[in-house]
């Protein structure tokens, strides 16, 4: 009988383990998060360095933490609170024969922030602090200047006064920026507004893609020898933006090659086909494939070119050099989810397939 107790006590005791296990288990895995409102957790004592959540978006800003000696604020989404300056539209064209998309060339009152090829702003209408901002990646290069390296030899005080000093703030210098957008019914407001309109514009968000870390250097292997681009529909803005900054370091007898794969609905679908051979000129071979070539084009368009998905021309082409291949990739879900899995299948660095949000 006393043996019977124990082993009953022993048993009640690992059931109450494992009902405390997964209870707190399942609170983790659903435990909500935030987009928009700081999220504030109470701590014991002060913490001397910031906690950062995991973000969905890698290099997000929203993953910042702010602390206080009693509170941390822990900012997720899609990253801090918008401070809004006055942009102006100084033009806006039709993008492609299909005009599902148009090209605004806008004026911002500071362009010093815009350093890396993915970054993005949010806009909304003038004024209106009641409207639901949209995200827009920025399609033409860098406006401002990245920071630059310690030069060799620096001692390491004196790196950690610059730490303590925090960045310099440069002053702001106007820009003109451009902007790729497929029209959709919650953006009518600036994709059809005429030059002259104002808008609300925040300040630039994101790291866009790191280029320089993983493409350069020998955090994996040696520097890439082969760079592939690849884009759907209105996703080409950011790709763009990377072509025509100079970062990728391909061209001019570099050595290293570099392929963009470039996925549209019809021919009438696709914008910037007049800068196809410039960005040959600077080195990248433009392959554009069609999905549905049989529609037929408004413009009397036949198309002749590749068909199918991006996906499928890279699995016919399969990835030179794999391990010292690197990927920007902008698009809808599938595409970005099927080329990554392709190219780390092939051995080609997960870090080195890069995304800008």
């Amino acid at each position: 009988f006393f043996l019977f107790n124990r082993i009953s006590n022993i048993n009640m005791k690992i059931s109450s383990i494992l009902v405390a296990l997964v209870a707190t288990r399942e609170a983790t895995a659903f435990a909500p998060s935030l987009t928009s409102s700081p999220l504030t957790r109470s701590i014991a004592t002060p913490v001397a360095k910031p906690s950062i959540l995991p973000s969905p978006f890698r290099n997000d800003a929203a993953s910042a933490a702010v602390i206080s000696s009693s509170t941390t604020q822990l900012y997720m989404g899609w990253g801090p609170d918008p401070i809004w300056s006055t942009g102006s539209i100084e033009s806006n064209i039709q993008a492609c024969p299909s005009g599902s998309c148009v090209s605004l060339k806008v004026n911002v009152e500071d362009g010093t922030g815009y350093i890396y090829p993915g970054q993005y702003v949010q806009c909304r209408p003038a004024g209106d602090e009641d409207a639901k901002p949209i995200f827009l990646a920025i399609a033409s290069g860098p406006s401002g200047e990245p920071p630059k390296p310690d030069p060799p030899g620096k001692k390491k005080k004196a790196a950690e006064a610059d730490i303590a000093a925090g960045p310099e703030t440069p002053s702001p210098i106007p820009a003109t920026w451009e902007f790729l957008i497929k029209k959709a019914e919650n953006n009518d407001w600036i994709t059809s507004a005429a030059a002259g309109s104002s808008f609300d514009v925040s300040q630039v968000m994101g790291g866009g893609y790191p280029i320089q870390e993983n493409v350069e250097g020998f955090k994996y292997d040696f520097p890439t020898q082969n760079i592939l681009l690849f884009a759907t529909g209105s996703g080409i803005a950011p790709i763009r933006s990377a072509i025509e900054s100079n970062q990728l370091g391909v061209g001019g007898g570099s050595g290293r090659t570099c392929t963009l794969y470039y996925g549209v609905r019809t021919a009438d679908d696709m914008p910037y086909v007049s800068k196809f051979p410039q960005w040959e000129e600077l080195g990248v071979q433009v392959v554009p494939v069609v999905s549905q070539p049989d529609i037929p084009c408004e413009s009397g368009a036949v198309w002749g070119g590749r068909t199918g998905y991006v996906q499928n021309a890279l699995e016919e082409d399969g990835v030179p050099i794999p391990r010292n291949s690197g990927a920007l990739l902008c698009g809808v879900k599938g595409m970005n989810e099927g080329v990554k899995s392709m190219l780390v299948d092939s051995g080609v660095f997960e870090g080195r397939v890069m995304f800008n949000f």
